[in-house]
């Protein structure tokens, strides 16, 4: 079982929360829940509607888009992101390729938090529109 501190001291290593203070990361803290994943156990899957996120604490995981590899994640990155700003399905599906454990956060539990705390909202913001970026560079 991971700590509140412990989960503050990971959350400050991801880039999501990075810029994000302490105290305002122990709130996020009490909200993420630990769970872990069996190897080649589905995370999630392309075409479900998504309400949740998951920051990988050990361990990785494969991502794949209609059925073709196109990353491999591990610690410290977070996969269901985008979950978390709209309600459509999610793009890719994750799986574990050991075992592993994450912190998920649920859409609407960071949602009340994200009303009262513009700094993660800028911080979720940042993180995808770097993500973008890779992508249109990476196809261009």
């Amino acid at each position: 079982m991971i700590s509140t501190v412990e989960k503050v001291l990971f959350l400050k290593s991801i880039d999501l929360f990075r810029e994000i203070p302490g105290e305002d990361l122990a709130r996020v803290a009490q909200i993420a829940e630990e769970v872990d994943f069996e190897p080649r156990e589905t995370v999630m899957t392309e075409g479900e509607i998504g309400d949740s996120m998951y920051l990988i604490v050990d361990g990785r995981v494969q991502v794949s888009k209609t059925g073709r590899v196109i990353a491999e994640l591990g610690e410290g990155e977070c996969v269901g992101e985008m979950a978390i700003l709209d309600s459509e399905p999610r793009s890719a599906t994750v799986r574990a390729l050991g075992a592993m454990r994450a912190l998920k956060l649920e859409r609407e539990d960071l949602y009340d938090l994200m009303s009262e705390k513009m700094h993660i909202t800028h911080g979720i913001i940042k993180v995808l529109t770097r993500r973008l970026r890779q992508t249109l560079s990476s196809t261009a």
